[in-house]
């Protein structure tokens, strides 16, 4: 059973997946330097949130459903010292949105404590969960972390180098991982680089590993180093090094980081997230033009490529609609009343600025039709003459199987409907996506350095037939839905 967030069962928006992060600290408390790092990081994920922390001789962790400042407060940070720590926000990909499942994941090797965070998805976890009962490992979670912080603790006591090849050598599928024991800090990245991994440095001798360059900044820290496909980074008495753990395999980065995922602050392939998105929207205007009066970003995702339609159009730029920053998820779910509300729980439009206009609404992606839909009927709702509806995705017709949280084929709109029917069933007056190229030009690194096996359907890890989310997953307690973590890490290794 997976817990689903009532208000958002009708959302179809792209859930975010995860965001790591780990911190070396040795002037100051590593836990609230987590803290500070995981709000730069929490749009990658707002099901749970953890942090552990280490002393040199123990781990002590705490973790909880909800956004990080509903987890963590002063009192809780001030029992957590130590300077090491990872952090860990959670959207879950597999396994049941529960706390038992939520990250870091621990358990203990021969070095001591193990606290593993990880984004991303194991494709082949069911054959390695099998492999590792029959081994006589015993599983605490439904989470596929857990079997990727198992198969590392069993090597750790052989150097960290080796206990990250050994993890390359057997798990399949998309990971950034940070990793922490009593006296050392790893960060690493799996062999096809799917998913995002920066390192850098810290004050005068600290040390901090993230998802996202936007979680550098607020803590002080800069990046220095882009994790290439299967690199590692180790942070012990001796400093900060780099190691290779696997050989580069076919894949790359997943696309829809560039496009919707990553904070628009961020930095990835040394290229600016937002200025890549403004490239996307002047491509777009380019692709896909039209007579109209206004531009208009659904916010925040379409800001910066409504920006580059509008430079690149002359058409004038101008919001249309105001969000609220103050609706996350949330376990209260409104009556049938204000779900029929739909967007408008989340956006209010600017009537007098929409009224009697011809709009070109620009948007990240469209995955079921559902928001989209809605947000056309806002638009006319509130006095436009037409609403011309721009992608900046290329049109999704295949799920992912890497790390987000999508539709299955048969409910993804551009799988089932032509652009034409699609355009009609969201009530547009005309619809048009971002081609592949386009959204890929725009990003200013060549094809091959992407993963766009959603759009395409040319998976660079070859997917079990039988791969679902929740492959093993056990109903969930009903006291877990809600609760904070502080249960004791079984033995992994005796």
């Amino acid at each position: 059973m997976n817990h689903v967030f009532p208000h958002e069962q009708d959302d179809d928006r792209l859930k975010e997946e995860c965001g790591v992060l780990g911190a070396y600290t040795p002037q100051n408390d590593a836990a609230t330097t987590a803290f500070f790092g995981l709000f730069a990081l929490q749009h990658r994920g707002q099901e749970s949130a953890g942090i552990a922390v280490a002393d040199g001789n123990r781990v002590r962790w705490h973790k909880g459903m909800g956004l990080v400042n509903q987890v963590f407060n002063a009192e809780i940070l001030d029992t957590m010292p130590g300077h090491r720590a990872v952090g860990h926000t959670r959207y879950s990909t597999t396994g049941a949105s529960v706390v038992r499942n939520s990250g870091p994941i621990f358990c203990q090797s021969l070095v001591g404590d193990v606290a593993v965070a990880h984004n991303g998805n194991l494709i082949n976890a069911i054959t390695l969960k099998e492999e590792l009962e029959a081994e006589g490992e015993q599983f605490d979670t439904t989470s596929d972390s857990e079997i990727l912080a198992r198969i590392l603790a069993r090597h750790l006591h052989e150097g960290p180098e080796k206990a990250v090849s050994e993890v390359m050598k057997r798990v399949r599928g998309a990971y950034s991982v940070t990793v922490l024991t009593p006296d050392l800090l790893i960060g690493f990245r799996d062999p096809s680089g799917i998913r995002p991994l920066s390192a850098g440095t810290l004050g005068e001798d600290g040390y901090f590993i993230a998802s996202e360059t936007c979680a550098f900044g607020p803590v002080g820290a800069v990046p220095t180093h882009e994790l290439k496909p299967g690199e590692m980074v180790i942070v012990d008495k001796n400093g900060m090094r780099f190691a290779q753990g696997h050989a580069q395999e076919p894949g790359g980065m997943c696309l829809f980081e560039f496009i919707y995922f990553a904070r628009p602050d961020s930095h990835m392939f040394g290229t600016s997230l937002y200025t890549a998105r403004e490239k996307m929207g002047m491509k777009l205007a380019i692709e896909h033009p039209v007579e109209a009066d206004i531009v208009v970003p659904v916010p925040d995702s379409g800001i910066p490529a409504a920006l580059g339609y509008s430079k690149q159009s002359g058409i004038p730029y101008r919001e249309g609609m105001m969000k609220s920053r103050y609706i996350h998820r949330t376990f209260i779910a409104p009556d049938q009343r204000l779900r029929e509300l739909g967007v408008r729980m989340k956006l209010t439009p600017l009537e007098e600025h929409l009224k009697g206009q011809r709009i070109i609404l620009v948007d990240d992606s469209i995955v079921r039709g559902t928001t989209t839909k809605q947000l056309v009927k806002l638009m006319f709702e509130s006095g436009a003459a037409e609403v011309h509806v721009r992608i900046t995705a290329p049109p999704i017709k295949h799920p992912c199987f890497y790390g987000i949280d999508m539709a299955s084929k048969g409910e993804l709109a551009a799988a089932v409907m032509t652009i034409e029917e699609l355009g009609r069933h969201i009530g547009a007056t005309s619809l048009g996506y971002l081609s592949l190229e386009g959204a890929v030009e725009a990003c200013g690194r060549p094809m091959n350095e992407f993963c766009h096996a959603c759009f395409n359907g040319n998976y660079p890890i070859p997917i079990p037939r039988a791969m679902t989310k929740h492959a093993f997953d056990d109903p969930p307690d009903v006291g877990e839905m809600a609760g904070v973590s502080t249960s004791q890490p079984r033995l992994i290794h005796e």
